[in-house]
């Protein structure tokens, strides 16, 4: 199996198959490579596929009225985006585009929806997938009404840091490729008090600061900290 087909077998869509069944599904997937800051599709476009991440960061954002980008999310290799539709044939409610090179791989609605037919198992990873997305919008807006910003700052690291963190000798690191903007959006605060924020971890010497990544040097601090 190669590292592709590896990460495929992460997502959702793949839990519970055997080889066979992976392949076969595989087959009928095709493969979308984007630079980075390249739009997949915007909101309000027809969703008529799903997407897996092969390789880099894909980000999810919605456009407020007055013009401003809201980060909804971002997404990593092994996780799935763009189902929602299969399920509720409406235009695309958030915009997709690459924070980093991408690849990915995309299954068209109507070729799943065949090949679900008398696989009820892989139907209900799908459905798991898409209630752990609503239980953590639901985390997200409690948060955002009981929690303070340095504890949502604290729970975002923690986030990213599952995700895409790797442990070194000197703490997690954590690759986000985001900007302070971006990481500001997915917190849902200015970016003037999440770097306020920031800095006062950095001086308790829970973390360091680099571009567009962190270093984790006190995670059992900072869990406490976003509780």
């Amino acid at each position: 199996m190669d590292d592709r087909q590896n990460v495929l077998s992460r997502a959702p869509l793949f839990e519970g198959l055997d080889d066979d069944g992976a392949r076969a599904l595989r087959s009928r997937m095709t493969d979308v490579k984007l630079s980075r800051g390249e739009q997949l599709f915007a909101e309000g476009d027809e969703g008529d596929r799903l997407y897996v991440v092969l390789d880099g960061k894909i980000k999810l954002t919605r456009a407020s009225p007055d013009g401003r980008e809201n980060l909804l999310s971002v997404i990593g290799p092994g996780e799935m985006f763009g189902e929602l539709s299969l399920f509720d044939p409406r235009p695309r409610t958030s915009s997709a585009s690459a924070v980093t090179d991408a690849q990915l791989a995309a299954l068209a609605h109507d070729k799943l929806l065949i090949w679900l037919t008398g696989r009820p198992e892989v139907a209900l990873h799908l459905l798991r997938a898409l209630a752990q997305r609503l239980r953590r919008a639901n985390d997200v807006m409690a948060d955002l009404v009981f929690t303070d910003v340095p504890g949502r700052v604290a729970k975002q690291l923690l986030d990213l840091a599952g995700r895409f963190g790797e442990q070194q000798v000197d703490g997690l690191h954590v690759n986000h490729d985001l900007t302070q903007e971006e990481l500001a959006q997915l917190v849902g605060a200015s970016r003037e008090t999440v770097n306020k924020a920031l800095a006062d971890f950095v001086a308790r010497g829970w973390i360091q600061l680099s571009a567009r990544s962190v270093v984790l040097l006190d995670t059992e601090r900072l869990r406490k900290r976003a509780h």
